[in-house]
């Protein structure tokens, strides 16, 4: 974010003296304010309740937000990446489906939810106190009712993340000294209630909050806040996601209830408002969205693709985060490259698909930042490693090949307006009969823009074929959203509200063994999504590559010879061979890839012990 809008961050959470809320009356934070703030005059000016706001905004960034541990820990394994190698009850176990309650990963995050839910519930219940509120001039009531609504969303964004980790949660919609006066200890309330209950407030706030373009016209800068469109995407995910699986406390098994359609229908009518508006658009050049948007920290993009960014800054653990180190590539031998790309994910990418060298990265950077150093081993028998791309260090202009620090200011996506297209079009098949021009018009988009091609003009190259079955599209979708929203830590999620997780992670195994036998096997087509390229279904694929010496791009033009053709028997000069598929995937990748998960548990991560300890009401999870 913009400097004016985040440096005021510190002040408003020193100020706030909040109930920790899992932890009933027992627990507060322990900090002592720098400003002499109270609640009354935080709320007596405009200027006040914007940097409360400003606070809840802060509960999403920082190490134990979206800055590292809920947006890369949380996320793996799919059958996109994989966590770490070695071994850890923190991030390791995490991404392996095998926490304990006592996973040292775990509790900061949870309770860093719950704050924002708690600096929302403050920012929510006293906003409409305000005199300006009722009575101030037409602007003063504008900006604030977009706090208000702001505020409403921030607090639906964190509830969500919190239930689809960790499923039932109580119920915490009013400030904590009201709710500790009422029941300090409560007990867990079902998700679909809780759902309800934020789709409820995003109803009413995507009534309030204002379209990109009309923030001007109240008198608010263009930055990273919130805007109607973002209220309308969030609402829409929520919605796909109570109309979806989850693992049931009762039961200890993945249901979903029998009235899902009606949230696929508010998902579709969400997603359909956001497409009319003509307030958001896909960039033409993926690479370009990434490269030259993300990767430069943006604060709003020209077509508004970036809808809600996790803004980044400071340095630090607190407000910053560690994407582009902690998962790589590495520029001067700096970084920790700790998540790795599935080779099975690689081959899912057709080879025209522009999306794939933007989403992995094939190379390390030397120290001068351009010269790269390809992923891979002179010896034949290394396996290659290759690592997420799209918040890579060699794209992130604020920064030089020595800096040394871990935190770079890159700043997470949570919602891109592809995501609302294909959502749009996930929910449009499912409503009817057969998938409809319009849901095929909305990924057909998606898939143009990542073939490099026109968006709106039909192209048979990158178009799905017509005629498809509703079973067919979805499995197209399922397939789509896995290739546009790669490494954006969506993929674990989908696959558990479309109950596929378990069948995703035991097919995935199947074909890593496949591929890192010591002639290589073919792959075997997928049962829950579309398929690859035909030509990746083979046992022909290249057991070694050639890597140009001295290379500078940062695409597969490194690379003398194909990625989808049988490893060249001479030597291309200028190059050196490197090891790509062979034998040791199955200890790179296989050995440690998910392996603690067991049905019935691992859709879930265990409630932290601390917040148990601290709430005797609070139940255990099942299996754990």
């Amino acid at each position: 974010m913009k400097a004016p809008f985040f440096n005021k961050i510190t002040t408003t959470i020193t100020a706030a003296c909040v109930l920790l809320v899992l932890g009933g009356c027992k627990k507060y934070l322990d900090q002592q304010p720098i400003t002499d703030v109270t609640t009354p005059a935080v709320f007596n000016s405009i200027p006040n309740a914007y940097l409360a706001l400003v606070g809840v905004y802060s509960r999403l960034a920082g190490q134990e937000g979206y800055g590292q541990r809920v947006s890369l820990y949380f996320t793996v394994d799919t059958d996109e990446m994989q966590g770490p190698t070695g071994t850890d009850d923190e991030r390791r176990n995490i991404a392996r489906y095998q926490p304990t309650p006592s996973n040292t990963g775990l509790p900061n995050p949870f309770t860093q939810m719950f704050q924002g839910i708690e600096f929302a519930n403050n920012v929510i219940d006293n906003i409409p106190k305000m005199t300006q509120y009722t009575s101030g001039t037409d602007q003063e009531k504008k900006q604030l009712q977009r706090m208000y609504g702001e505020a409403l969303t921030l607090r639906a964004q964190f509830y969500f993340e919190a239930i689809r980790n960790w499923g039932d949660l109580p119920a915490h919609f009013a400030s904590a000294s009201t709710l500790a006066n009422a029941n300090p200890f409560p007990s867990r309330t079902d998700r679909d209630s809780l759902y309800d209950q934020l789709l409820a407030d995003l109803k009413t706030a995507e009534d309030i909050v204002p379209w990109r373009n009309e923030v001007a016209s109240i008198g608010d800068p263009i930055d990273e806040r919130i805007t109607k469109g973002a209220v309308k995407g969030v609402r829409a995910r929520i919605a796909l996601y109570r109309g979806g699986y989850s693992l049931r406390q009762k039961s200890g098994t993945m249901e979903r209830k029998s009235d899902y359609l009606t949230f696929y229908q508010i998902a579709k009518d969400e997603c359909n408002d956001i497409i009319n508006s003509n307030q958001h658009a896909l960039n033409p050049s993926y690479k370009a969205l990434w490269k030259d948007n993300v990767g430069k920290h943006v604060v709003a993009d020209p077509q508004g693709e970036l809808m809600f960014q996790v803004g980044s800054i400071g340095g630090g653990g607190a407000e910053d985060s560690r994407l582009g180190f902690y998962d790589g590539p590495k520029v001067n031998n700096l970084g920790n490259a700790a998540i790795n790309v599935l080779p099975t994910y690689f081959y899912l990418f057709d080879a025209l698909d522009q999306r794939r060298d933007v989403t992995i990265a094939t190379y390390n950077v030397a120290a001068d930042g351009i010269t790269k150093i390809a992923l891979g081993s002179s010896s034949t028998s290394a396996a290659t490693l290759l690592n997420p791309g799209k918040y890579r260090r060699d794209w992130n202009t604020s920064i030089t090949p020595a800096f040394t620090g871990q935190f770079l200011g890159d700043k997470w996506q949570i919602l891109r307006y592809s995501d609302v297209l294909l959502m749009y079009a996930e929910a449009e098949n499912e409503l009817n009969a057969n998938p409809t021009a319009s849901a095929y018009n909305a990924i057909n988009m998606v898939r143009r823009r990542g073939f490099g091609k026109p968006i709106t003009v039909a192209d048979a190259t990158a178009d799905l074929p017509a005629g498809l079955s509703k079973q067919a599209f979805f499995a197209a979708i399922v397939r789509e959203r896995s290739l546009e929203l790669g490494g954006e830590g969506v993929r674990k999620y989908d696959l558990l509200r479309w109950n596929l997780l378990a069948t995703a992670l035991a097919e995935t195994k199947a074909n890593l063994a496949k591929i890192g036998q010591a002639t290589p096997a073919a792959m075997s087509p997928y049962s829950y999504m579309a398929q690859p390229p035909a030509y990746a279904l083979t046992n022909t694929l290249p057991t070694s590559m050639y890597f140009k010496t001295n290379a500078t791009a940062d695409d597969a033009s490194i690379w003398a010879n194909s990625f989808y053709n049988p490893t060249p028997a001479a030597t291309p000069a200028g190059t050196t061979k490197l090891a790509w598929l062979n034998a040791t995937i199955s200890s790179a990748s296989l050995a440690r890839f998910a392996t603690g998960f067991t049905p019935g548990r691992s859709e879930l991560f265990p409630i932290p012990q601390p917040a148990r300890d601290a709430n005797f009401n609070l139940s255990q999870n099942p299996g754990y």
